[in-house]
């Protein structure tokens, strides 16, 4: 037999080896194989059913959020809806005050009346255009204060004790809170 007879003989037979070995190997671990095929379709499925879950709960959190934000929104527009209300209530009764200035003080320059009726307004406005609830209430506080002088003016020149013929304590206020 010529060297490269052998030689060729030699790789055929380690080949042949190698397939058998390696149909070995895969044989003996066709069972491991196959388990580890079935753990990962287990893990799968298990993955799925756990991801269904977390959709399902997802889902739920998610109607209850949007059930939750709509009914905030029902109350914030029907609270918004107030404020407005109270606001032209608030514009309303600042208008019937200053009326009721200028018809108890007759002989008051319109302009008076109506720098009287214009400091009402901005603190009326100071109130609501303010976020925080310690500074609303300082200012309904000013704005009431401002409102009861105003009306005691009133009263007080409808009695004919009022001197100068002007608002004395509105003008006052006007006075203290432009120096504040």
């Amino acid at each position: 037999m010529s060297p490269i007879s052998r030689w060729l003989g030699d790789a055929l037979a380690f080949l042949r080896r190698s397939r058998d070995d390696n149909l070995q190997w895969h044989l003996s671990r066709h069972t491991d194989v196959a388990d580890l095929r079935q753990a990962r379709m287990l893990a799968e499925q298990a993955l799925v059913a756990q991801l269904k879950k977390q959709t399902q709960q997802l889902a739920h959190e998610l109607a209850v959020n949007q059930a939750r934000n709509s009914n905030e929104l029902a109350m914030v527009k029907t609270q918004c809806q107030q404020d407005l209300k109270d606001y032209q209530q608030y514009l309303q009764s600042l208008d019937k005050l200053k009326d009721s200035l200028r018809s108890s003080y007759e002989h008051l320059p319109e302009a008076v009346a109506f720098t009287i009726h214009h400091h009402a307004k901005q603190l009326l406005n100071r109130m609501w255009e303010t976020q925080e609830p310690q500074e609303k209430l300082k200012f309904e506080m000013q704005l009431l204060q401002f409102m009861t002088a105003v009306h005691e003016d009133s009263q007080t020149c409808l009695q004919g004790e009022g001197k100068d013929g002007l608002p004395q304590r509105a003008l006052a206020f006007i006075d203290a809170d432009l120096a504040n």
